[in-house]
């Protein structure tokens, strides 16, 4: 490869950089407690996200790797939905649009950074559950990845993957008592190859994906709520010209945070959290996400 990758005990360069390429943000697919609620038809809703994480530590199995491993990530996300009838079930259309910066850090300096904007996102949720007056919802949605991120083959931080993905997630949420909502979200995601990994140009695969969150939300006023979540992922091991890297990985975190409405068709969101434990892959040790949201 013309770009050398940092080699260490019981770890190839190849599996370096499939590590990386799992560990940027769109690994999986975490939704904010209440996006699985179904919104009247006609409504239409812009989002924009931010997130920052720092990921300080790279994991072998559970046995962290000796130096130092850092990886940042500084990235946007601009969302549009259009709430409509599908015959007797709401659904919504709508696009994300990840854009941001990634940088190595410490031992993995010399891969630089990189910035640009990530794969679009195309989805829409169909809810086979709409009962506002309970506060009980439950929606399917098919989350379509296109290979149109800014990508280099001979970089080893890429913001675009190069190569298809499709996520199918289901969400319930339900309301217990007056002021306190569950929400529950299970999803699995199939990748297709990227056939340009690397200067070599050598084909990256990877089995199915899954993830399951869990949130708490408790509403303090009508438009202000406090919120905590757990989240558990399992990343599908991923291949390298048909050469397994043994890098399954499962992830567990959890994040805390708060909702307001400080208008009413105004909303902001913020969230903290970290990873708990890893098992292959990077360790965040800070996530601070963001959002603001309007309806119109």
């Amino acid at each position: 490869m013309p770009k050398s990758y940092p080699v260490w005990s019981g770890l190839k360069a190849l599996t370096v950089a499939a590590a990386i390429t799992t560990a940027l943000p769109a690994h999986a697919l975490d939704v904010d407690a209440g996006d699985y609620t179904a919104l009247p038809e006609g409504t239409r809703l812009f989002a924009l996200y931010g997130q920052y994480a720092e990921r300080d530590s790279l994991q072998v199995g559970n046995d962290k790797v000796a130096g130092d491993y850092s990886l940042d990530s500084e990235v946007g996300i601009l969302r549009g939905v259009y709430y409509t009838k599908l015959g007797d079930y709401i659904v919504d259309p709508q696009f994300l649009l990840p854009f941001g910066k990634l940088e190595a850090k410490g031992d993995l300096a010399g891969l630089g950074e990189t910035d640009g904007f990530g794969d679009l996102i195309l989805a829409a949720t169909v809810w086979l559950v709409n009962k506002p007056e309970e506060r009980e919802y439950f929606g399917i949605t098919p989350f379509l990845y296109l290979p149109t991120g800014s990508y280099d083959k001979s970089d080893a931080l890429n913001l675009g993957e190069n190569r298809y993905k499709l996520t199918m997630q289901a969400g319930y949420i339900k309301g217990l008592g007056e002021k306190t909502t569950l929400d529950l979200i299970g999803d699995v995601t199939f990748y297709g190859d990227n056939d340009d990994f690397t200067a070599d140009k050598l084909t990256l695969e990877q089995d199915a994906s899954y993830q399951i969150q869990a949130y708490l939300r408790y509403n303090i006023t009508p438009t202000f709520d406090l919120r905590a979540g757990i989240s558990k992922s399992w990343l599908g091991e991923t291949s390298v010209e048909g050469i397994d890297n043994d890098d399954a990985a499962e992830i567990t975190k959890y994040q805390l945070g708060f909702g307001w409405f400080f208008t009413p068709t105004t909303q902001l969101l913020a969230t903290y959290g970290n990873d708990i434990s890893v098992d292959n892959g990077f360790k965040e040790n800070t996530r601070l996400n963001l959002r603001l949201l309007t309806l119109f």
